[in-house]
């Protein structure tokens, strides 16, 4: 009688852990489609209005910034207003995060932002020196980050960091993702993991969100496909070598994704129709 109080006991716990767990990602499932704008960055200049409009025609709900195109915080946040968008968040380059920063805090408070993401580091730790990276600058580059987090929180927002491939480069047998990871501190950085790129490194996403979940509350949903000569191309979401479903299920910290599409065979808009339709049918 032990034994068998102990397997339901057992049973009935795993049961609510699994419901628990499917409630979860039900509810990860069902959060506003986002894109990141640098999608529609040869769109906007010739009509910002007119292709926000657009998106949200698509059940496009958030956005994420890449360049403000020359308007002012009020300008930018009616154009979203107007469109029925919310844009939750921002990529920035590191050296316009070293060199105005105020100025970019003041800006995202004032359109909403929730999150202000480093796009791209390329800053050295000696400034006259050219080329790559190495692991010395990518931990100077991580001491950054976290005085910029800091400053970000204060602010009412959180920083982060979104990568490419060059983070997925070794020196001494050290990643330096890794390195990012563990040098940040997670009360000040956060990471937006584009999934597309880290499988163009050659790596698995599924392997870091399942190490560390809260660190990656965004996500870049890209798919990829693999050309001649190792080149990767971003393509419609489901025609690519990328399993979403794997993803999904182990981003366990996910509080927003963003659908990045940067090529298009076709018409953009459409292409973007698609992905839209592809997450929302999108069932794990």
């Amino acid at each position: 009688m032990k034994s068998r109080r102990e397997f339901l006991k057992l049973s009935g716990a795993a049961a609510v852990a699994a419901g628990v767990g499917q409630r979860a990602l039900a509810a990860r499932l069902s959060l506003p489609i986002g894109l990141q704008l640098y999608s529609v960055r040869e769109l906007l200049p010739k009509d910002f209005d007119g292709t926000l409009k657009q998106l949200h025609g698509m059940d496009y709900g958030v956005a994420e910034a890449a360049g403000y195109f020359n308007k002012t915080a009020a300008e930018w946040k009616k154009a979203m207003d107007d469109a029925g968008l919310r844009c939750i968040s921002s990529h920035h380059v590191l050296a316009d995060l070293k060199s105005k920063l105020n100025e970019l805090i003041d800006y995202g408070k004032a359109i909403g932002l929730e999150y202000m993401i480093c796009s791209w580091a390329g800053m050295h730790r000696d400034p006259a020196k050219k080329g790559e990276l190495n692991l010395d600058d990518w931990r100077w580059v991580a001491d950054q980050f976290n005085e910029i987090g800091q400053q970000v929180k204060a602010a009412g927002m959180q920083f982060g960091y979104h990568n490419h491939t060059i983070e997925f480069r070794t020196e001494d047998g050290v990643l330096y993702y890794d390195e990012l990871l563990k040098r940040t501190d997670p009360k000040y950085v956060i990471f937006e993991m584009d999934c597309g790129w880290v499988v163009a490194a050659g790596y698995d996403p599924v392997t870091r969100l399942s190490k560390t979940p809260e660190r990656f509350p965004l996500l870049h949903v890209k798919d990829m496909t693999k050309g001649a000569g190792n080149d990767w191309h971003s393509v419609v979401l489901g025609t690519g070598v990328i399993d979403y479903h794997r993803i999904f299920k182990a981003a366990t910290g996910l509080k927003q994704y963003f659908i990045e599409q940067e090529e298009f065979k076709g018409d953009a808009l459409s292409e973007l129709r698609q992905d839209a339709e592809y997450m929302e049918s999108f069932n794990v």
